[in-house]
């Protein structure tokens, strides 16, 4: 068994996991790039002093999708699902220096989808940021995966994330109802090229930016399975190569 097959047995059985080395200097200076000069172009970001997005990033800066799926990463999805996965959602974002700011612990249960219709387990309906968004029922939520590729070396002292292993077992697991007696925390600090995987029912959280450094990240979602009708993933996209 070779090390990439132990990291992704470990990424089912704990939820998430982090794999080195998937991208080059190059390629992430590359990716650096593309994102800079189109946001140079076009006002594509929400911008503040505590953070910047960038949302449907692959839609609104295409050319980056030439860039961020290379054969090492449509091998990685084609060993992480059975059946031909599909990206539901792109975010790229920079938690700044400046930021102070912290996540407490949750899971994503929402997903963004391109209208809003009654569907039956299907609930808790939010519209922000010009998206529809909804809890799905749960098989579809335990069918995600979240690949977050990091442009900048992420440590505990600038934001890296806090994961509980294993929670993504539990169904929907309230933070609230935590039991420290028994969950441990695992901090997971990746180095500029790596990807953390993770599963949306594992239980994150990040802590405030103390060292001054930058954690640009492109957080990416994909998935196998087709929402109940009429309801689509808002970014759906099935054509993953180039």
């Amino acid at each position: 068994m070779n090390n990439e097959t132990l990291i992704l047995s470990d990424f089912k059985k704990n939820g998430f996991a982090v794999l080195d080395r998937m991208y080059s200097n190059i390629e992430i200076a590359q990716i650096i790039a593309c994102i800079e000069d189109a946001s140079n172009e076009h006002e594509l970001a929400e911008s503040s002093k505590h953070l910047f997005a960038i949302r449907q990033v692959i839609h609104k800066i295409p050319t980056l999708k030439s860039l961020v799926f290379t054969e090492n990463l449509q091998t990685l999805l084609a060993s992480l699902f059975n059946e031909s996965c599909f990206l539901t959602k792109a975010i790229y974002f920079d938690k700044p220096s400046q930021s102070n700011w912290f996540v407490a612990y949750h899971q994503d249960l929402s997903i963004s989808v391109d209208r809003k219709k009654e569907v039956s387990d299907y609930q808790n309906w939010t519209f922000k940021k010009g998206q529809y968004g909804v809890q799905p029922p749960l098989e579809i939520l335990e069918d995600i995966v979240t690949i977050r590729i990091h442009l900048d070396t992420t440590e505990k002292e600038n934001g890296a994330l806090k994961v509980i292993p294993k929670s993504h077992s539990k169904g929907i697991y309230r933070p609230e109802t935590i039991d420290w007696t028994i969950e441990t925390e695992h901090i997971c600090e990746v180095k500029k090229g790596g990807i953390m995987l993770m599963k949306p029912l594992t239980l994150h959280a990040s802590n405030r930016t103390t060292n001054g450094k930058q954690r640009r990240v492109l957080h990416l979602e994909f998935s196998s399975k087709q929402l109940a009708e009429p309801l689509q993933w808002l970014e759906y996209s099935k054509n993953l190569g180039l």
